[in-house]
C-alpha cells in the first residue's frame, strides 16, 4: 500500500512532527481552527509534491512555472503527483459554464453537428467565436440593466428624495422637470405607486410639456428615469457621469437571445425535437433522462461521455445546476463539487487528492453524497486527503490525523491517529466532541421580536416570496443547496443600506500587518514605549525609522532562487527581530518592542496595565483569539480566524444589521461554540444578526429559522417553514426540520 512519509515537520506552527500518511485510502485531517492541519495537507505534502515535479522538468520550463519553495521539513518520500480540489472559484470569466469546464457542452455542440438539422459544424454552435455567438451579447447571455432597488427609495415620495440617483436630487433641474410635469403626487411614496405611474416615472419616452406656473420651466421634454440613463450609457464618448451610472446596472439576460448566448443559426438547429439550447437550459438532473432516451448507435458514440459525467454530478449533489450556468455565479461548494464530478470522470490512477471541506456549503441531506464520492475516488486507487470538521467525513475515513492539541503556538501537534471507533474513544477535543462526551448547548431563552425587515423576493428561483426577517434577535436562513439562500441575501443587501456583510475573506495580505496594528493597539503600544524612553513613537513602529536598516522591518529577506523558488532567510542583522540595535535597546518593564511583538495576546493583556491597550486586546481574546502573536502577519491567519477577527471589533457596536454567510465553515466543533457565544453577545448589544447556515448546532440556536426550498434549482424558491425551533421540525415539508429532529432526538 505503501505511505507519504513526513519526518521532522517544523513549518509554521507545527512542533517536529513526524507521521505516516496512508497511501490509497481517505484521510481526513481535523483539529481546531489554527491548529496546523492545513500546514500539513497543502504546504507540505501538496507544495513539495509540486516542487518535486518542477524538478523533473528543464530549467527553462521551470522558468514559466509556478513557483514552490522547500518546506520547513528534515524528509519527505512517498509522494505522488498532487491535485488540489479546492474551493476556490472555478473561473471569473463569465463564458465559462458548467458545460464547458465539464466539456459536456463540447460533447453536445459534435452531437448537434453531427445529428442535428440543419447540418452546421461543431463550431458554429459555440458562443465564443464569432460563428456561433449572439451578436448582442457577444456570447455571454447578458447585458447590463438598470436595476430598480438601487435607483428608488420605495418608502420615500418625490419631494423626500426617493431617487436616489444624483441626476434627480431634489431642486435640481430633472427633478424640477418631474415636478412641473404634474404627472405625480409628489408626497405619495413610490411603494404606493400604481404600475402604470411607476412606469411613466422609469420609462416613458421622451414628450414635450407646456407649463406656465411661475416659478417653473416654461416648455420642456421630460423622459422616464431609466430611459434618459440607458441613452446615456450607449453613448460611447466614456463621459465620467456614464462611470457613475454603473452602480445602478445589474447583468441582465440578453433580450435578443434570451440568455442562450448562441445566434438564431444555432439555436434553430434541432435534434430529436429539441435544440442545443433547450438541452443547456434543463436542469442537470432533468438532462440526464433525456440523454438515455437517446438510441441511435451513431449518437450513443458521443453521448456516452454526456451521460456518465451527468451521473456523477447528480450524485454529489448539484443536479439542479444548468450546463448553461455561468461558473462566476457558483457558490465556493458548488464549484468544489463540479470540480469533483469532472475528477471521478477520469480514469487516473494513483494520484494524490486534496480537498479542503467538501461538505462546507452544503445541507445535510446533501453530505453524503460527498462521503460516497469521496470513497469512490479512494477506490481507483488514489490518496485522498481531506481537511474536515464535519462528523459525516470524518466518520466514513480509512484514517484520521487530529491536530492540536489547541491553536497557533499551542497546536502544532498530532493529538490522536487511528480510526474513527479509536476517535470516539481519546481525549481529544474532536473525540470529545464526536462521541458527544461534549455538546454545544441549545438556546434556553428564545428571544422575540415585533420589529421586521420586510422583502419581496423574486430574484433568480425565488418566486415572489415575502419575508419577514425579525429585528434585534439572531434569525438563521437554511435550506438544501440551491433552494435561493444566497438569492434572498443578495435582495436583501439591495434594499437594505448600512448592512454589515462579515465572511473569511483574508483581512490583510501585507505581511506588516498583525492583531497590534489591525486593532490599533500598537498605536498605544508604541506610546507606552516612547514615554518610558523619552523617544519618538515612530522609532518604535517597525515600517518607520526604528526598523533594521537591512530587511525594512520584516525580520526576513526574500531570496529570489529563479526557477527553484523564493527562500525566506532570517535577517542576519536584526535576527528575525525587525528593529535597529539601538531601538532593542529601550525596555519597558523590561521587555523590548521586538519581545511584546513576540507576546500571545492574551500574555499582551496581562503585561499591559493602559485600559485603552487591555480594552482592544480583549476584544481579541473575548473571540479566542488569545493564542495568536500580537506581530503574527495578518496573511498567515485562516478563514475562520479573520473572520473571528472582524467580529471582534463590532463587539463595541450597536444597533446594526450583520450578515454571516456560513460562518462555521473552517471551523471546529469547539470554535463553533466560541462562535455561538460571540453571535449572541452581538445580539445582547442590540444588533440584528441574519446568519446563512447549514450547521445544525448554529441552527439549533437561532431564535428565529426561515427554511426556503423544499428542492434545489426550480424546485425551490419557496418558503418551506419559518419560525422559532419547534415549528421548524416539526414541519413535513422541510429537510431541516428532518435533519434537526434526527440530530437532537
Amino acid at each position: 500500500m505503501g505511505k507519504i512519509r513526513i519526518k521532522n515537520a517544523k513549518e509554521h506552527n507545527l512542533k517536529n512532527v513526524s507521521i505516516d500518511i496512508p497511501k490509497n485510502k481517505l484521510v481526513v485531517f481535523t483539529g481546531v481552527s489554527g491548529s496546523g492541519k492545513s500546514t500539513i495537507v497543502y504546504d507540505i505534502v501538496f507544495s513539495e509534491a509540486q516542487r518535486q515535479y518542477m524538478d523533473s522538468l528543464s530549467t527553462y520550463a521551470r522558468m514559466s512555472m509556478p513557483k514552490f519553495s522547500k518546506p520547513d521539513v528534515e524528509d519527505i518520500e512517498g509522494l505522488s503527483p498532487a491535485i488540489v480540489i479546492n474551493q476556490d472559484p472555478l473561473a471569473k470569466n463569465p463564458r465559462s459554464t458548467v458545460g464547458t469546464v465539464t466539456e459536456v457542452y463540447t460533447y453536445l455542440r459534435l452531437l448537434y453537428s453531427r445529428m442535428g438539422q440543419p447540418v452546421l459544424s461543431a463550431g458554429d454552435f459555440s458562443f465564443n467565436t464569432p460563428s456561433g455567438a449572439c451578436q448582442n451579447c457577444k456570447g455571454t447571455g447578458e447585458e447590463l440593466v438598470i436595476n430598480a432597488n438601487r435607483l428608488l427609495d420605495r418608502t420615500k415620495s418625490l419631494n423626500e428624495g426617493a431617487i436616489r440617483h444624483r441626476t434627480w436630487k431634489v431642486g435640481g433641474r430633472l427633478w424640477n422637470i418631474i415636478n412641473a410635469a404634474q404627472l405625480f403626487d409628489m408626497n405619495k411614496p413610490l411603494k404606493d405607486f400604481t404600475e402604470e405611474e411607476l412606469d411613466t416615472l422609469l420609462y416613458s419616452e421622451a414628450k414635450q410639456y407646456y407649463n406656465n406656473t411661475l416659478g417653473f420651466v416654461q416648455n420642456f421634454s421630460y423622459e422616464g428615469i431609466i430611459t434618459r440613463i440607458m441613452k446615456r450609457h450607449n453613448d460611447s464618448r466614456g463621459l465620467e457621469a456614464v462611470s457613475y451610472d454603473g452602480a445602478f446596472f445589474l447583468p441582465g439576460v440578453c433580450h435578443e437571445c434570451k440568455g442562450a448566448r448562441v445566434n438564431e443559426r444555432a439555436r434553430e438547429v434541432r435534434y430529436n425535437g429539441k435544440s442545443i439550447v433547450d438541452l443547456v437550459t434543463m436542469e442537470i438532473q432533468e438532462l440526464l433522462p433525456y440523454m438515455k432516451t437517446i438510441s441511435d448507435p451513431v449518437a450513443q458514440e458521443i453521448t456516452g461521455y454526456i451521460i456518465r459525467i451527468l451521473e456523477l454530478l447528480v450524485d454529489i449533489g448539484v443536479g439542479y445546476l444548468s450546463l448553461s450556468r455561468s461558473v462566476a455565479t457558483l457558490s465556493n461548494g458548488e464549484s468544489q463539487r463540479v470540480k469533483l464530478g469532472r475528477q471521478l470522470g477520469n480514469s487516473l490512477t494513483d494520484l494524490i487528492y486534496i480537498l479542503d471541506e467538501p461538505t462546507a456549503g452544503l445541507h445535510a441531506k446533501d453530505k453524503e453524497h460527498i462521503s460516497k464520492a469521496l470513497k469512490e475516488l479512494a477506490k481507483k486507487p488514489n490518496s485522498v486527503l481531506v481537511v474536515e470538521h464535519d462528523k459525516s467525513v470524518i466518520s466514513c475515513a480509512d484514517h484520521i490525523i487530529d491536530i492540536g492539541p489547541k491553536a497557533g503556538v499551542q497546536g502544532g501537534s498530532i493529538v490522536f491517529e487511528g480510526s474513527y471507533e479509536e476517535l470516539l474513544c481519546s481525549d481529544s477535543l474532536t473525540g470529545q466532541y464526536a462521541s458527544g462526551r461534549k455538546r454545544i448547548a441549545e438556546n434556553t431563552k428564545q428571544r422575540k421580536s415585533d420589529r421586521y425587515l420586510e422583502v419581496l423576493a423574486n430574484h433568480n428561483n425565488l418566486k415572489n416570496v415575502t419575508v419577514k426577517i425579525p429585528k434585534d434577535i439572531l434569525t438563521c436562513i437554511t435550506g438544501v443547496s440551491g433552494s435561493g439562500k444566497s438569492s434572498l441575501i443578495e435582495v436583501i443587501l439591495d434594499q437594505f443600506e448600512d448592512i454589515i456583510v462579515i465572511d473569511q475573506s483574508p483581512i490583510g495580505s501585507s505581511p506588516r500587518s498583525n492583531p497590534a496594528t489591525y486593532t490599533k493597539a500598537f498605536d498605544d503600544i508604541r506610546k507606552v514605549f516612547a514615554d518610558a524612553t523619552g523617544e519618538s513613537t515612530s522609532k518604535f513602529a517597525f515600517n518607520s525609522t526604528g526598523a533594521c536598516e537591512k530587511c525594512k522591518g520584516l525580520g526576513y529577506e526574500v531570496i529570489n532562487m529563479h526557477f527553484l523558488g523564493d527562500v525566506r532567510k532570517v535577517c542576519d542583522e536584526c535576527g528575525g527581530k525587525r528593529y535597529s540595535e539601538e531601538i532593542l535597546a529601550y525596555k519597558y518593564k523590561g521587555k523590548n518592542i521586538s519581545d511584546v511583538l513576540n507576546m500571545t495576546i492574551q500574555e499582551a493583556e496581562e503585561f499591559f496595565v493602559h485600559p485603552p491597550i487591555k480594552m482592544k486586546l480583549n476584544l481579541l481574546s473575548s473571540v479566542g483569539l488569545g493564542y495568536l502573536l500580537l506581530g503574527q502577519s495578518l496573511d498567515t491567519l485562516s478563514g475562520g480566524e479573520a473572520q473571528r477577527v472582524k467580529l471582534a471589533s463590532g463587539l463595541s457596536r450597536k444597533s446594526q444589521i450583520y450578515v454571516l454567510d456560513e460562518p462555521t465553515r473552517g471551523l471546529h466543533m469547539s470554535d463553533i461554540d466560541q462562535l455561538l457565544s460571540l453571535l449572541n453577545k452581538l445580539v445582547d448589544n442590540g444588533n440584528t444578526i441574519i446568519v446563512v447556515e447549514h450547521n445544525l448546532d448554529i441552527i439549533k440556536n437561532a431564535d428565529w429559522i426561515i427554511d426556503l426550498g423544499p428542492e434545489g434549482g426550480k424546485s425551490g424558491g419557496e418558503i418551506v417553514a419559518e419560525g422559532p425551533l419547534d415549528k421548524i421540525i416539526n414541519s413535513h415539508r422541510s429537510y431541516t426540520g428532518k435533519y434537526l429532529k434526527e440530530y437532537l432526538y
